[in-house]
């Protein structure tokens, strides 16, 4: 089912507000999709202004901040997700989530889903 990110239909009080104008194709919400941990796999989304998002559907490597300086790594697994319990079991990857990779634990800074890039910061052991 379509979300709308327009004002609610009702009143506070419970009324019915009158509509001054349709549903636009802009007010479109976007489906969330999980990313997993696998081969990298990204989409691509046509957003206003003919402009491109690109969104993860799956990915094995991490921009990794250690030391002042970025590194890429493989991710190994989830460890914690605060976002979902569900989401360790299940491998997926959002924002503030704890995964392990072959420099160490981190912590992901970026919205994979939005970005399309995995970024995270190396945990202190």
């Amino acid at each position: 089912m379509t979300k709308w990110q327009i004002k609610s239909g009702r009143k506070v009080t419970g009324g019915l507000l009158r509509r001054h104008m349709k549903k636009k194709r802009y007010q479109r919400g976007m489906d969330f999709v999980p990313v997993h941990v696998a081969e990298t796999r990204k989409r691509k989304l046509r957003t206003m202004g003919g402009n491109m998002k690109i969104s993860l559907i799956a990915a094995n490597v991490a921009n990794v901040l250690d030391s002042g300086k970025y590194k890429k790594a493989k991710i190994v697994t989830v460890l914690e997700n605060k976002a979902d319990p569900q989401y360790v079991r299940r491998n997926i990857i959002t924002k503030g989530a704890v995964i392990q990779t072959e420099l160490g634990n981190a912590r992901v800074t970026s919205r994979p889903g939005q970005d399309g890039v995995i970024n995270a910061i190396l945990l202190k052991k």
